[in-house]
């Protein structure tokens, strides 16, 4: 029996578990300052991560690891005030929440505060319980990630799929389950073999968002600027690029270094 689909003004924690009750995907993307939250909103887009893929796309570092505290605070500022409908997940940034419950608890409180953030998104499982434990009995939502975990990249040294090995897989499934029972709201899973994000999918009733983890999932989660190719250089299997805007914006702007030299703009319908 199909159920009808519900028509949300807002999203919240809440909406994303009756969604996937209900058996409707959810819909992820990142976006990083006002104006494009902007869009992505407009375009009914569920859950806007403020993610800490700004260290790379906004600010040109190879890694997550180098974005502060501050800079995750600032983006997330903008793609609030751009937002009306969707929720707004800003991630916590490496060296913000593993040290110690104290100071991921700090973290998470500057972030609600002073962004206006709807919740937060930490990487990681049983290792980081405590500090997950601790923001949410503050009351604070928090949203897990598990699978390959960007933050940890020197750890693992490599970006490949996660959990092929049978070891790494059930430790996956019961951090999944832990992050469930301690009352993370949902989890993303990154690049980890489909048939594993199905199973954890099946097996937890909040909504998993997969991200190179195939269709069995809850919802998806692309970059914004992966999806939308403005950058040409990164082309993982699970892309899909729905516009090729490197070349789009490389010629509308050629188009204008030609109109300004030649003096064809302005011309006189466009001045006063």
């Amino acid at each position: 029996m199909s159920v009808a689909k519900k028509d949300y003004k807002r999203i919240t924690t809440k909406s994303l578990i009756e969604m996937k009750a209900n058996g409707e995907k959810i819909s992820m993307l990142t976006a990083y300052d006002f104006t494009m939250a902007q869009i992505v909103d407009h375009a009914g887009v569920d859950v806007i991560l403020v993610g800490d893929s700004a260290s790379n796309v906004m600010a040109g570092h190879e890694t997550t690891l180098p974005i502060t505290l501050d800079q995750m605070i600032y983006h997330a500022s903008g793609v609030v005030r751009g937002t009306s409908r969707a929720l707004v997940v800003v991630d916590l940034p490496f060296g913000s929440y593993q040290s110690d419950p104290k100071e991921a608890l700090r973290s998470s409180i500057r972030i609600m505060k002073e962004s206006g953030g709807h919740a937060v998104k930490m990487e990681g499982g049983s290792e980081i319980k405590d500090s997950i434990k601790k923001i949410l009995n503050a009351g604070i939502p928090v949203m897990g990630h598990l699978g390959l975990t960007p933050q940890s990249i020197y750890k693992f040294g490599t970006y490949t799929v996660r959990a092929k090995e049978e070891e790494e897989a059930d430790k996956l499934i019961e951090d999944a389950k832990m992050l469930e029972r301690i009352g993370c709201f949902s989890l993303v899973l990154e690049k980890i073999p489909a048939a594993l994000a199905t199973r954890v999918a099946q097996s937890i009733s909040i909504p998993v968002i997969g991200i190179g983890a195939g269709g069995g999932v809850d919802g998806q989660v692309l970059v914004i600027h992966d999806m939308l190719g403005m950058n040409n250089e990164f082309n993982p299997r699970f892309l899909r690029r729905y516009l090729d805007m490197f070349d789009q914006m490389t010629k509308a702007i050629g188009n204008y270094v030609a109109d300004v030299k030649s003096s064809d703009f302005p011309n006189e319908k466009e001045q006063y």
